[in-house]
């Protein structure tokens, strides 16, 4: 069964884009000492927030958009095997602008 994750109001499902394995000097750093990536992918985004006065304010971010989040932002969950983040859109530190 494949799932499909749509977050509620301003909330926004990442996923961490993994750096490129770079070799040092020979020297191979094993996964549990490396650092949680901060570059990340929209999956998707909820409605929006919704305002004291009811109105909903639209997100900025964007599904397919890199942004940069915090290293231990959001809160992580699994899905089909894939590990995904769900936080806050002001929890999003960034948008990545590719020139």
């Amino acid at each position: 069964m494949a799932w499909q994750l749509r977050p509620l109001y301003d909330r926004v499902v990442v996923r961490r884009v993994e750096p490129k394995e770079e070799v040092r000097g020979g020297i191979i750093i094993p996964d549990v000492a490396r650092e949680k990536p901060m570059l990340a992918e929209v999956v998707a985004v909820g409605t929006g927030r919704v305002l004291e006065n009811g109105k909903v304010l639209p997100l900025d971010v964007q599904p397919g958009q890199k942004v940069l989040i915090g290293k231990y932002a959001g809160s992580e969950v699994k899905i089909d095997g894939v590990e995904y983040v769900i936080l806050r859109e002001d929890e999003i530190l960034g948008i990545v602008v590719e020139e």
